[in-house]
């Protein structure tokens, strides 16, 4: 019988076929004692962090963008010195590597949870290290994807960003995967980010699949955020007839992003790395709305000099040479521990020492930041803009302008990702030149949901009235003052509500490259008129669902 089970879709895409499980994982090493000499247990552990660090690296190598961010993050974890010495002194007192690994990453793994925020968005990546770690020592396969030998739906609890990354895509394997189930996660878990960035069929957040069996004939809605299990021959064939509209929609030329009466709304990218350039402007992005620089000092025991930094905005700025780059300053603090910055324990570090907060305590950073980027404009053509993080407060909005321009930047805004900036948004863009909405956070923070734990992923929804009325409260404030109003968060990656947040008075819209063609589509079947007034419908409602519910039926009127 023909059942629907329900989670959140990535993107508009569908797609049909056989579910094909992820292996579970194997079970945990004993707490027993070794065998062996601590001194040979300590080499095999060397040995085995070694070849997995060196694997993600590979990996690294051969993709780009999100995922290869944080493959290359998840290989520094591999070889972290305070893991390696929480290891070495379990083998000491006698465990066994596997014991000994197993339980040091689990350690690790609860203070990431507990720190929140950044951090806490590696716990789960923390895991996949430790995994394959132990297989190696076990001699077994490292855990990944099935391997069916026909094209199939993945379904999984949730998956590594090691196999998400590699996902075989091409339509001519015969282990394509044709789409991608969850039963755990959010639209803003790393899954849903990186299906979103690769383009790929994603439904997560969908607890009824765990019933599902390999073999089980399923299609995958993304648009409806549903999975269609026993489907009929109707419903296969409509399904099809989708697949071949949406394959229309990405073959068709990029043009400039905006409504069906003309209105502009330019299509923009989300990037972490000047790497990511080339595949952007071939997706059709008009320009950067945010360029993540945490890339230039995660990895570092100090901050990176005003050189260094000049010449990784410079690559940026030649690629985008004539459009908008909008750059924000280094978002780090005691949730993202630099020695450099603040790493001071903090109990709460997520409403603690962090972003402009952090970087006013240690004002020289920002300075010799701010300093590059306006040395990397002048012997550059792009229209740089530069945004600071996690700004509560107008004095921060005016703190954070006026030292931009003291150091020769034109266009400075801030980030609208705290609740108080939101509510103070007519103020503080009296002052500033812009505002852009990072929608992950101000979600978080409006409905006090960490965007990781599982038990409150429901609240984790930028589509609750709650955060939509702070979004539109910022879109007011900007219509007044005549300041853009950009949105970079995952939301404006969803094609629905892409139309929502213009309705509600956003000017331009930031994404992973991968969601462009989607959401310049969806932009283009509706005006203005028919953006503001899907965006009531939805701002009348009670909860996320019923938003999303109240816009998909005004969507569905005829436009105007």
């Amino acid at each position: 019988m023909t059942e629907t089970i329900t989670g959140v879709g990535i993107g508009l895409g569908v797609a049909q076929g056989p579910v094909a499980r992820m292996a579970e994982r194997a079970p945990a090493p004993k707490d027993a004692a070794s065998d062996r000499t601590p001194e040979e247990e300590t080499a095999r552990v060397r040995e085995a962090v070694a070849a997995v660090a060196a694997e993600l690296s590979r990996r690294a190598e051969t993709t780009e963008g999100i995922a290869r961010d944080v493959l290359e993050a998840q290989a520094m974890m591999a070889e972290d010195p305070t893991l390696e010495e929480s290891v070495d002194a379990r083998i000491a007192a006698g465990k066994t590597a596997e014991w000994a690994v197993h339980d040091a990453f689990a350690e690790f793994r609860a203070t990431l949870e507990a720190v929140g925020g950044y951090l806490g968005e590696r716990a789960a990546d923390l895991d996949d290290v430790a995994a394959r770690v132990i297989a190696h020592l076990r001699g077994e396969p490292a855990p990944g994807v099935p391997s069916p030998g026909h094209p199939f739906v993945l379904v999984a609890q949730d998956l590594a960003p090691a196999d998400t990354a590699l996902l075989d895509l091409d339509p001519a394997s015969p282990n394509r995967v044709l789409a991608l189930v969850t039963t755990e996660g959010g639209p803003t878990s790393h899954t849903a980010i990186l299906a979103r960035e690769k383009g790929i069929v994603a439904v997560v957040g969908a607890a009824g699949a765990a019933d599902l069996a390999d073999g089980d004939t399923v299609i995958v809605d993304a648009a409806a955020g549903a999975v269609v299990t026993s489907p009929t021959a109707d419903q296969l064939a409509d399904a099809q007839r989708r697949v071949d509209e949406r394959a229309a929609v990405e073959a068709a030329p990029c043009t400039p992003g905006a409504l069906a009466d003309g209105t502009a709304v330019p299509l923009l990218a989300n990037l972490g790395s000047p790497k990511g350039a080339a595949e952007a402007l071939e997706l059709g992005a008009e320009g950067v709305g945010l360029f993540r620089t945490e890339f230039l000092f995660l990895s570092s025991k100090e901050a990176p000099s005003i050189e260094a930094q000049r010449a990784e905005y410079a690559a940026l700025l030649t690629a985008f040479a004539g459009r908008k780059v909008v750059v924000r300053v280094l978002d780090a603090g005691a949730d993202k521990p630099l020695p450099f910055l603040n790493d001071a324990e903090e109990e709460n570090p997520a409403l603690g020492l962090r972003g402009i907060r952090a970087l006013r305590a240690n004002e020289q950073i920002l300075r010799d930041q701010l300093t590059a980027l306006a040395q990397a404009d002048a012997e550059t053509d792009a229209d740089l803009w530069v945004m600071a993080p996690m700004v509560g407060t107008v004095e921060e909005a005016v703190y954070f302008t006026g030292l931009a321009r003291e150091l020769g930047l034109k266009t400075a805004g801030v980030m609208v990702e705290v609740p108080s900036i939101a509510l103070m948004a007519d103020r503080a863009l009296a002052h500033t030149d812009f505002a852009s909405i990072g929608t992950n956070d101000l979600t978080q923070y409006t409905m006090a949901a960490d965007r990781l734990l599982g038990s409150v992923a429901t609240l984790q929804d930028p589509w609750h009235p709650a955060v939509l009325r702070l979004i539109a409260q910022v879109g007011e404030a900007g219509a007044k003052h005549g300041k853009p109003v950009g949105i970079c968060g995952e939301a404006a990656a969803d094609p629905l509500l892409a139309v929502v947040l213009v309705g509600l008075g956003a000017t331009t819209l930031s994404m992973a490259p991968a969601a462009l063609a989607d959401v310049r589509y969806s932009l283009g079947r509706y005006t203005l008129d028919d953006a503001r007034r899907i965006a009531a419908a939805a701002l009348d409602a009670d909860d996320a669902a019923g938003a999303r519910a109240a816009a998909r039926a005004a969507a569905e009127q005829p436009a105007s």
